[in-house]
């Protein structure tokens, strides 16, 4: 898969923004169990583990109303059946929005499989599935995601693998635009659902489960003070370069990439799942490729 050279672009000058900021304590704050979350500020990185007693969370101190949001990650390698390792954007209300990376892990030799959703005044049940097209274990890759007034996108090494697109005007609270949102970042026991629909739990023999962040990337509208006017005023938001146009749609090359990923990777579609969803939620014809 190539990526594409305007993302790469943003992407570089991200990361080596990143490389510069503040240590581990000035960005973060330690949701859960803090005695498994190891951050190292010389390498920019951040490992946390799963062991039988608990898993780990950490997540950005500030939050967002749009923008880019990117980490490099290295997944759990060997056996990690059972356990689920995510990246995502939540406001963690009750009525939460949330956008979601989460990778659910596998027997050994089996393909990891990514799992994408997106949740908007506390309904998700939007999921969408794919292969990974490489062994996401043995090397850090790139997981972003690139949100606007106009559209979700979700990216892996800069290859677009969903979007999801406001369509507010005609499906009310159908997209994620009133509630900041932080970035987290955890490990956590999945034995009841991640493989093979629960079949195949955590096997403790293998813990600690280790996952590794790094380079991480966020450039977005922050909000203080639960204030979220500088981010949804026109006269604010505009000149921020992830609402540029460039980003409120794919280009040719993209939809062609993201096509690909859909033909020869996915492997679950909540719009085309008939058995949760008899009729096709509205949304879905809109963010079909």
């Amino acid at each position: 898969m190539g990526v594409p050279a305007l993302l790469t672009c943003s992407i570089i000058g991200l990361v080596l923004v990143s490389s510069c900021l503040a240590g581990f304590n000035d960005q973060f704050t330690e949701v859960w169990a803090p005695e498994n979350i190891t951050p190292d500020d010389a390498t920019n990185s951040v490992t946390i583990r799963l062991t039988q007693t608990a898993g780990a969370q950490f997540a950005t101190v500030n939050s967002f109303l749009y923008g880019y949001f990117s980490a490099n990650i290295k997944l759990v390698a060997g056996n990690s059946a059972g356990t689920v390792s995510a990246f995502y954007l939540t406001s963690y209300d009750t009525n939460h929005d949330e956008i979601d990376f989460e990778f659910l892990g596998n027997e050994t030799g089996s393909p990891v499989i990514v799992q994408t959703n997106i949740f908007v005044n506390g309904v998700g049940g939007r999921e969408d599935r794919i292969y990974l097209w490489f062994d996401p274990t043995t090397d850090f890759h790139n997981y972003s995601v690139v949100w606007n007034h106009e559209q979700v996108t979700w990216l892996v090494d800069g290859t677009p693998i969903r979007i999801y697109k406001n369509i507010e005007s005609v499906l009310p609270n159908s997209y994620p635009s009133h509630q900041a949102m932080g970035i987290a970042h955890s490990i956590f026991d999945g034995s009841s659902w991640a493989t093979r629909g629960g079949a195949v739990p955590c096997n403790w023999e293998y813990a600690p489960f280790l996952l590794t962040f790094k380079d991480f990337a966020y450039d977005g509208c922050t909000v203080n003070s639960n204030d979220i006017t500088p981010c949804t005023s026109a006269s604010n938001y505009q000149s921020n370069w992830w609402e540029s146009a460039q980003y409120q749609s794919l280009s040719s090359a993209q939809v062609s990439q993201l096509q690909q990923v859909h033909q020869e990777y996915q492997i679950y579609d909540y719009c085309t799942d008939q058995t949760r969803y008899p009729t096709p939620p509205a949304e879905c014809s809109y963010n079909a490729i």
